[in-house]
Formats: C-alpha cells, structure tokens, sequence
C-alpha cells in the first residue's frame, strides 16, 4: 500500500511539473514555428502547424532590411563585455569583504546593499549629468561603465556570502606555498566559486540583455543601440507591422543566446542556489 501511494504521488509530481514546462515552452516554440511561416499561413493557422515551406527569408529581412543585425552585435558586445567585468570585479570586492578586515568595511558593504534599493530610473539624471561630464555619453564604454554599475552590488552580495561559506584551511595551505592574495583568489577562490558565478552571470546577462529604457537615456545614435530598442523600433515601422512572421523571427532571434547562457550555466545555477548564495 505504502509503495503504491509513493507511486502515485510521484505520478502526480511528474506529471505536475512536465504540465508546466510544456506551458512555459509552447510560447517559445509557437514563435520558432511562426518565424518560419509566410504571413497567410500565420493568420491561417494561430496553432502549432508546420509551415509548408520553411521561410528561412524571415530571418534575413530581419537581420538586414529591419537593421536587427547591428543591434544584435551590440546586445553581444554590451552582455559579454559587461557580464565578464562585473564577474571579475564583483569578484574580487567580495573576496575584499569577507577576508580582508579594514576600517570602515561594514560600513561599504552595506553601502552596497543599500544602492540595490534604489530604482535603477531614479539614477537616469544624475548618470546622464555625469557621462555628459566625462565626455561618456553616446558612446559603448558609457553605456557599458553604466551596466557595470547596475550590476555590481547583487554581484557583490552574492559573491560575498558565497565566499563566506569556503573554509579558510586552503587559504592557509596556498600562503604557505608563497601565494599572494591575488594569487590565492585567482587559484584557490575563484574556481571553487563556480555555483555563484553561474548565478551572477546568469542574472547579469538577461539584465544587460533585455534593458531597454537606459540605452534610450544614454545613446541618441541608432547604429550603437542594444537589440531590445532595435526590436521595438522594427515592431513599430512598416516592416514589423505588416509581416508579424519577419518580427516572430526578430524575437526568436533575440530569445536563443540568453537560453544558450542559461543552458549552458544551469549546473552552477542550481548549485549555486542550494549551496545559499542567494541567501546570507
């Protein structure tokens, strides 16, 4: 009796959880299968048909005659350059705050904490004051130093707390072999931090992926704007109005590098969330 209720119950589970992950895949894959419909078969058939005839075309009207193209090497540029330096810094400043003891580091630390507070547009003023300063607005490094600093202090957090949790015994096994603290942290640290990595990367990436109101703050060129404002200003003109099969394959393209990143750091995700690096 008690073998058979297991049985049911993990039925019961399974079924459950395979229900949800066809909801939360079926929009996806509606998208991929209208992209690659011709207009009439989409207004048609709104449903999952295969298309007759495959319109690869879709995809290049819109990397080409919808401009996606350049929009979408920015959104690459912007993400790696800007997930690498927030992983590298964010890094190191947390390894700063959990080993290093100096005055005022509490005070820092929750200094931190207390930006993730503030809304990100409550910054857009005094960000734009300053990049015009330094000369920094309109340009890829402005909007990059920008997303860095969005990004910085959950990085830290996480970092921090992660780092929190490692015992001190390889540490002190690394300095007796003659390591440096940077040292320490480049070989020792840093690749036992691989869960909490996944996270930060996983988190920075779709922030840096999807903005879309900051790059309308700081840039005014349209050749140096991210994919997201690409993508609205194509649904907005002619193209994207009357061929919602060329905007399908507009969005599809924007959707598949982030669900590359997340499948490829899903392992360090997971295992960063249970090991507590979301929790102090």
């Amino acid at each position: 009796m008690y073998r058979f209720k297991k049985i049911a119950s993990l039925i019961l589970i399974h079924t459950f959880l395979i229900s949800v992950a066809l909801t939360c895949i079926a929009p996806f894959v509606w998208m991929i299968n209208s992209s690659l419909k011709t207009n009439q078969e989409f207004f048609e058939d709104y449903g999952l048909k295969a298309p007759q005839s495959p319109q690869w075309q879709n995809y290049k009207v819109a990397l080409t005659k919808g401009k996606l193209g350049t929009n979408f090497i920015n959104s690459i540029v912007y993400t790696f350059v800007g997930v690498f330096s927030i992983v590298i810094i964010s890094s190191l400043a947390g390894y700063g705050f959990s080993r290093l003891h100096f005055k005022g580091r509490d005070g820092f630390f929750y200094l931190f904490l207390a930006a993730m507070m503030i809304p990100v547009p409550a910054a857009f003023v005094p960000l734009y004051v300053l990049l015009k300063g330094v000369g920094l607005l309109n340009t890829r490094t402005g909007y990059i130093l920008a997303m860095i600093n969005v990004g910085l202090s959950l990085s830290i957090y996480l970092y921090k707390t992660f780092f929190d949790q490692l015992p001190k015994d390889l540490e002190d096994a690394a300095r007796i072999d003659g390591c440096s603290r940077l040292r320490i942290w480049w070989h020792v640290i840093f690749p036992l931090a691989k869960p909490a990595t996944g996270v930060v990367v996983i988190f920075n990436a779709l922030n840096i992926w999807n903005e879309f109101v900051l790059a309308l703050v700081i840039f005014s060129n349209r050749s140096l704007m991210p994919l997201q404002v690409g993508l609205y200003e194509f649904s907005s003109s002619s193209i994207g109005l009357t061929s919602y099969t060329v905007l399908m394959a507009g969005l599809t393209v924007a959707a598949l590098p982030i669900i590359a990143i997340y499948l490829a750091m899903q392992k360090h995700i997971i295992k960063g969330i249970t090991a507590g690096a979301m929790v102090g």
